[in-house]
């Protein structure tokens, strides 16, 4: 069984378990599923509640919240305070992680090969279509790369993880940006769509000469070869924590409005460029104020609690003092 296969069954075991599981329901981004999945498994035994989370992409979750379907909504685009205010909701970040290239190429290793922006954004419009394209050798002088086409993957769904990948492209290429743009579904210009980070790990592992995007806990757990990359900085960074962090720290939450920040292309010599967060979605006015309240103890419990089941997956915890200004506008803004 594999890691994603693993993670889905323990979930729906403890949904079909636990008197609860009915009542704190969520549906949403991919990205952080392994590590929801994680926190849902320890606060399941911790307390007997279990959690019955949907990894159906940001753009499905998002939907389900203005439904009213789930008890809260999981997307790595966070919403605008004006859609906010019109659909009732309050939003915060829950973890932040990275977002990282990874290719099935013969005889290349994780981290062998680097990428800068303006490549990879040229390789998703279509202007290279080739692995030994003199682009790609003048980053990569000592990698032996094919002359064989280049398969490009991409998300199928609505995926926030496919707008911070949009968001970092526009800001690295003018081109991508006038043609192509940054949200949650684009008009691709080439590749093949899988859906969730789950489909686009099984579709690179499956696919020799190919190349997609993936949150790092996918990479890592389904064993993809990653890239590095170029940074804002002019450096070339590995997918590391500490690189993630680094891009982390730039955010300054305590000046945004509805917890709105992007965190892709952020200044910094040791700055992850796809660095990314993923954000809550609850009604100000719940329906169901017990399974609100039910939920509420869950994120309470899960940044009380969780911080190392994150960093095992190389995601990285919130701040204590955004928990603070999180647990503040809990008290303030959702009634439950």
């Amino acid at each position: 069984m594999n890691f994603v296969k693993a993670i889905v069954a323990a979930g729906l075991m403890a949904a079909s378990t636990s008197a609860f599981a009915a009542d704190i329901t969520g549906a949403g981004a991919t990205f952080p599923f392994p590590i929801y999945s994680k926190w849902a498994d320890a606060y399941k035994k911790e307390t007997g509640n279990g959690l019955n989370y949907q990894s159906i992409g940001s753009g499905g979750g998002i939907k389900q919240i203005e439904a009213k379907t789930v008890t809260f909504g999981a997307s790595d685009m966070p919403l605008k305070v004006e859609q906010l205010e019109k659909d009732g909701l309050v939003q915060w970040p829950m973890v932040m992680g990275a977002i990282v290239p990874v290719v099935n190429i013969d005889g290349v290793k994780p981290g062998d090969m680097v990428f800068d922006g303006a490549t990879l954004a040229d390789i998703y419009l279509g202007k290279i279509t080739k692995w030994d394209d003199p682009a790609i050798k003048k980053l990569n002088p000592n990698v032996k790369l094919p002359s064989e086409a280049i398969a490009v993957v991409r998300r199928s769904d609505g995926s926030g993880t496919t707008f911070n990948f949009t968001d970092y492209l526009s800001k690295v290429s003018p081109d991508w940006k006038s043609k192509v743009g940054s949200n949650t579904a684009v008009e691709w210009p080439v590749g093949v769509g899988a859906k969730g980070n789950e489909g686009v790990s099984g579709n690179i592992g499956q696919t020799k000469n190919s190349i997609g995007y993936v949150e790092y806990a996918y990479a890592k757990q389904n064993k993809l070869t990653y890239t590095a990359m170029v940074n804002k900085g002019g450096k070339t960074v590995q997918p590391t924590v500490e690189a993630f962090q680094a891009a982390a720290s730039n955010a300054d939450w305590a000046k945004a409005p509805g917890y709105y920040v992007i965190l892709t292309d952020q200044p910094g010599d040791k700055s992850w460029p796809i660095t990314a967060s993923t954000f809550i979605l609850m009604h100000k006015e719940p329906a169901d104020k017990a399974a609100s309240g039910e939920a509420i103890k869950f994120f309470k419990w899960a940044f009380a609690n969780g911080g190392k089941m994150a960093e095992e997956l190389d995601y990285i915890p919130m701040p204590d003092s955004v928990v603070k200004m999180i647990e503040k506008t809990w008290t303030a803004d959702i009634k439950s």
